[in-house]
């Protein structure tokens, strides 16, 4: 059975070797030799061998007779092919001799062809390298021409578009590697030329700020002409239209020269203009460097580095000069420097695609806001002189007015400009000072005398006064005010004035301007012109027909005050009855005046009565009185009837409700009339007198009624009756309890109403009883009774027991 299997596995092996490709047989011949019958197999392959030979030897058997006919016709072939051998040969020898000179033609002619390929190479090659060279020397010209930008551009194009087609040539390789250093080169030249362009504007801002002004001027003016034309009364508020966006000429990249101006139109109208700011800067570098930096790809570096240099610029612009408030000039050149930084930075802004933005600009003001807001708070307040503040306020608004223009909010301005005014109405407070302190100082404090009807209608037309009674009188007349009322009243319209002045352009309501002007008059005369009052009142020198003369001036000025009201409603057109009008309440400073002046008038009529009273020489101790009053009080009440016979011929002002000259009279007198009989009492009771005489009262008694005179001739009418001689009594009925000795009615009608010495006092009877009892002096009023000595001397300690005993009672 293993044979019959062993058998057959041989079996399959030839027929995979006889059927299976030579690469392939190496498998199957391992399989032989892995087993153990290889020599059985041996011989298997043996006997196939032998059977294929045995196969082979009959099939050529088979085919021998066809093989030797073959050979037969092939030796027949031979002859033939020898013949056309030597047929091919002789045409082939007979072909090259004639083919030779065509072969040396036709590499007379592929030489030929070669040579016309190569030219025709090199041409292409060249006409592939001219432009490169053409870009080259053209970049050449423009650097050395200095048109930066398009040699920029033509360095682009010659990078990007010509070199890369013959990057392959050495000389190529020459130019990339230099392109780095030309666009560096590029980069520092505009860079240079940016820095000048700076440097020019920061040298022109003051000049192109000078023109921007002159010309916001100039269109202002002619929207005030026009509104005038068109609208009656107050004219509108100026407002500048926003300036359109400036042109710039040849600003496109691809320009070959770019040109930057500002178009601003120069309106003036005189025969040689002023050269425009376009004449002044050329804002072609700031473009042509953005433009060249955009190429570059560092348009960022470039405006970091341009808005860095201008916010310098701009810390120096916004430095005031240290002696800035000394003149209008310097605050000129400040805000001409300030304005036309900022119209190049708009014109920038407008011109240079994006170079600065809203929000840098808006930045930029706000600094300069602060800056110049804080410059102008501190250098105004150094300022004194009124017209200079008012020359600086319409500068500022003619500043804020010109930045509206160009878009900048300058709501800031005018709210400083309202503190500022403020300080203005403090320099006219204190100019006015000076100016009232003047007038009053060269007043005469007399009535204006008038000639003729000419100089009574300019005295008129400068004061509003009417006094029908004073225009009948014929000439020459006298108004009852002196110089200062009419020269005072136009003073306070001059400051009115002023104070509209400063308002104008402000932008206030007429409201708002009609409360300014009012609260500033107000102040005037309740603390300027009052303190002015107050001064000359109390100078030493002011006598009293001068103050007679302030208390009639005053009270023509408090009439005018209606005056003025309606002047301020005229001039702001703001009705008086307004809810939130302000009022004039300053006529208080001119009752305030008329009530020192009263005050000074009583005060130096006492004076003068104390300085009477300071030569009073009385003998005390007199035996008996002389025949007439003492020399000093007689000349006492002489100055009393001369001083108040001026207050008589003075004229009294037209207002029925004045207090002078009667009322004011009449009071002066009582007042001097009180203060010498009390200063006569105290005279009598001083302490340093220790014993009086009757003598001595006796000539006291004799002036007492040369006052008592005085205050019964009348010298103010007005009077009822025996009102002035009132003023004695406490005095008189002293006296004539002494003189006629009459103790017992005193004593007896003490306390009732119908006491005939009700006035005396019982302490002030006691004090001057007691100088009159010391018996220690000689010649005492009982030396002539020395007989009675004793009694009498007993009957004035009676009654000054008595006293002393009433005086106890009254008290508890």
């Amino acid at each position: 059975m293993a044979e019959l299997e062993t058998a057959a596995e041989h079996e399959r092996i030839l027929r995979e070797i006889e059927s299976t490709e030579t690469a392939c047989i190496g498998p199957t011949l391992r399989s032989v030799y892995d087993g153990e019958e290889h020599g059985h197999f041996m011989e298997k392959l043996e006997a196939r061998i032998r059977n294929h030979d045995r196969e082979i030897e009959k099939m050529c058997n088979f085919h021998y007779q066809g093989f030797v006919d073959s050979i037969t016709e092939l030796l027949k072939v031979r002859g033939e092919a020898e013949k056309l051998k030597n047929q091919v040969t002789d045409t082939n020898r007979r072909l090259q001799l004639d083919g030779s000179e065509l072969l040396s033609s036709m590499k007379e002619l592929q030489q030929c062809r070669v040579q016309q390929r190569n030219i025709a190479a090199t041409v292409d090659k060249l006409n592939m390298c001219l432009p490169v060279l053409e870009m080259y020397s053209k970049l050449r010209v423009q650097m050395k021409t200095k048109r930066h930008y398009p040699a920029l551009k033509t360095l682009e194009q010659l990078e990007l578009r010509y070199l890369p087609q013959v990057s392959h040539y050495r000389f190529c390789q020459a130019m990339v590697d230099n392109i780095p250093k030309l666009r560096e080169e590029i980069r520092e030249v505009s860079m240079s030329d940016l820095k000048d362009f700076l440097e020019s504007i920061r040298k022109h801002s003051e000049r192109i700020g000078e023109m921007a002004m002159k010309q916001a001027q100039q269109q202002r003016s002619m929207d005030n002409v026009l509104s005038l034309q068109t609208k009656c009364g107050i004219g509108k508020r100026y407002k500048r239209d926003k300036c359109p966006s400036p042109e710039v000429n040849g600003t496109s990249p691809m320009s070959e020269q770019d040109s930057g101006i500002l178009d601003v139109e120069d309106e003036e109208e005189e025969d040689e203009e002023a050269p425009g700011a376009q004449d002044l800067v050329d804002f072609s570098p700031v473009y042509r460097c953005l433009h060249i930096y955009s190429v570059l790809g560092s348009r960022e570096i470039f405006e970091n580095y341009y808005r860095k240099q201008r916010r310098k610029q701009a810390r120096l612009v916004l430095q005031p000069p240290s002696n800035m408030h000394e003149t209008l000039a310097g605050y000129r050149k400040y805000f001409h420097q300030i304005v036309g930084f900022f119209v190049v930075e708009d014109h920038i802004l407008h011109t240079a695609f994006g170079l600065v933005n809203r929000a840098y600009i808006d930045e930029l003001w706000d600094l300069a806001l602060s800056k110049t807001m804080a410059a102008l708070r501190t250098h105004s307040s150094y300022c004194s002189d009124p017209n200079l503040v008012l020359h600086l306020k319409n500068l500022i608004v003619h500043f804020a007015d010109t930045l509206q223009g160009y878009g900048f909010p300058v709501n800031q301005l005018f709210d400083m400009l309202l503190e500022i005014r403020d300080q203005y109405g403090e320099i006219l407070l204190k100019k006015w000072a000076q100016v009232f302190r003047n007038i009053l100082d060269a007043d005469n404090y007399s009535p204006i005398p008038v000639g003729d009807e000419d100089a009574f209608r300019k005295v008129v037309g400068q004061f509003p006064f009417h006094d029908a009674d004073l225009e009948k009188q014929p000439f020459p007349k006298k108004f009852p005010f002196s110089e200062f009322v009419p020269k005072v009243y136009n003073q306070i319209k001059e400051f009115i004035y002023a104070c509209l002045k400063f308002s104008e352009d402000l932008h206030l309501s007429s409201t708002e301007i009609d409360d300014m002007i009012r609260k500033s008059t107000n102040l005037l005369l309740t603390r300027t012109l009052s303190n002015c009052l107050q001064n000359v009142i109390k100078r030493k020198n002011v006598g009293l027909t001068e103050l007679v003369q302030i208390i009639i001036n005053t009270t023509h000025l408090e009439i005018s005050c209606k005056f003025l009201e309606e002047f301020i409603t005229n001039i702001t057109n703001v009705l008086p009855d307004t809810v939130h009008t302000t009022k004039l309440y300053g006529l208080t400073t001119f009752k305030d005046a008329r009530q020192a002046a009263e005050e000074e008038i009583y005060t130096n009529l006492n004076q003068k009565i104390d300085q009477f009273l300071q030569l009073a020489d009385y003998d005390w101790m007199a035996s008996e009185s002389g025949n007439q009053a003492s020399d000093y009080l007689v000349d006492l009440v002489a100055f009393l009837n001369s001083t108040f016979a001026v207050f008589t011929h003075l004229p009294a002002p037209s207002d029925t409700h004045s207090r002078m000259p009667g009322k004011v009279a009449q009071t002066a007198c009582m007042s001097a009339c009180k203060h010498l009989s009390t200063s006569l009492t105290q005279l009598l009771l001083e302490a340093e007198v220790k014993q009086i005489t009757m003598g001595a009262l006796q000539q006291f008694n004799l002036d007492v009624k040369e006052c008592e005179g005085f205050a019964k001739s009348g010298p103010v009418p007005g009077f009822q009756g025996d009102t002035l001689q009132l003023a004695f009594i406490d005095l008189r009925q002293l006296l004539d309890l002494f003189i006629k000795w009459d103790w017992s009615t005193y004593l007896a009608d003490y306390g009732q109403p119908t006491c005939k010495y009700l006035r005396v006092n019982p302490t002030t009877a006691l004090t001057l009883l007691e100088k009159m009892k010391d018996p220690s002096r000689k010649n005492n009023v009982f030396a002539q009774f020395r007989k009675n000595e004793r009694d009498k001397q007993k009957l004035i300690e009676t009654v000054a027991k008595q006293l002393r005993s009433l005086i106890n009672t009254h008290h508890s």
